[in-house]
């Protein structure tokens, strides 16, 4: 063999050689860093819909079974009475456990009246919670499905009573 037929073997293989380090070396490594955040974030957005799902299937539910159901007439001035304050029409705020927030994250899921969160289980109310954050956990609704009820048809003593006795809305 001549040595005119080593001499592109040699180049060749030192051309292979130096072509494969300069890829080596301009080759960015991939940050997973940046990957798992990316995946974490694309997760909580997953559950966020799932739980605005979850809120518009109950709202379907409950539309459904209000289709049907009869009109109770509001009596400002009665509650008014037992209360000894002025009670709004359907202030959520009035159920022993519901404050502004979380009455805000019930508007949110398309519960906005005593009637529509008389009519939501307590697991949906949990739910509801669970998509306000970490903070709302700590809430038990319990109750609130009852108390909206008695709300919804004005009776008044009742829900006061029994508010006395409750502990936070528990």
């Amino acid at each position: 063999m001549s040595i005119c037929i080593l001499i592109p073997i040699i180049v060749g293989l030192l051309c292979a050689l130096f072509g494969y380090l300069l890829g080596k070396a301009s080759c960015k490594k991939v940050d997973t860093e940046v990957y798992t955040n990316t995946i974490a974030k694309l997760e909580g957005d997953l559950q966020t819909c799932h739980s605005k799902l979850g809120a518009l299937e109950m709202q379907d539910r409950r539309m459904a079974a209000s289709m049907s159901a009869p009109v109770v007439v509001f009596n400002a001035s009665e509650a008014k009475t037992v209360f000894g304050k002025l009670v709004k029409e359907n202030d959520l705020k009035i159920v022993e456990g519901i404050g502004p927030k979380i009455e805000q994250l019930f508007f949110s899921a398309g519960i906005s009246t005593w009637k529509a969160l008389s009519e939501t289980s307590v697991e949906d109310c949990k739910t509801i919670l669970k998509g306000g954050g970490e903070a709302y956990k700590i809430h038990n609704p319990g109750t609130w499905p009852e108390q909206a009820k008695l709300a919804y048809e004005g009776q008044w003593k009742k829900l006061l009573d029994w508010q006395d006795k409750l502990d936070g809305g528990k």
